[in-house]
């Protein structure tokens, strides 16, 4: 019985981290990248792709500093806004100068969320 439980569990778990609506998939990387660590921990976040392109990808819930987090949405989320997830996950982005950490772990999340979609879609 607990063995079956915990098969449930990691099913429930994995099958909230890809939803669909609409036509457009939402990769949320909350346990998908739960060992990415930004300044002040995680940086999860989700990456909306319709038609295998990314559409955007929002920043969630985290504890990074205000300051540090705007400069890296500033100047990194849309990176990879119109891209294939193939040309997307290719794609070298350099971390924001200033933000490094947050920079370094809102990019791995993007890498982790865009192969989990690869392989779960």
């Amino acid at each position: 019985m607990a063995a079956m439980a915990v098969v449930l569990m990691s099913a429930t778990q994995q099958d909230s981290a890809i939803t669909k609506e609409n036509g457009t998939f939402i990769v949320n990387t909350t346990t998908i990248a739960k060992g990415v660590e930004g300044y002040n921990g995680p940086v999860p976040v989700k990456i909306y792709i319709r038609k295998n392109k990314v559409e955007k990808i929002e920043v969630l819930k985290n504890q990074e500093g205000p300051k540090y987090l705007n400069k890296v949405k500033k100047e990194l989320l849309n990176a990879w806004d119109g891209l294939t997830v193939k040309e997307a996950k290719a794609k070298q982005v350099d971390a924001v100068t200033g933000a490094t950490f947050t920079s370094k772990a809102l990019i791995e999340n993007v890498n982790q969320g865009l192969e989990y979609y690869q392989k779960n879609k």
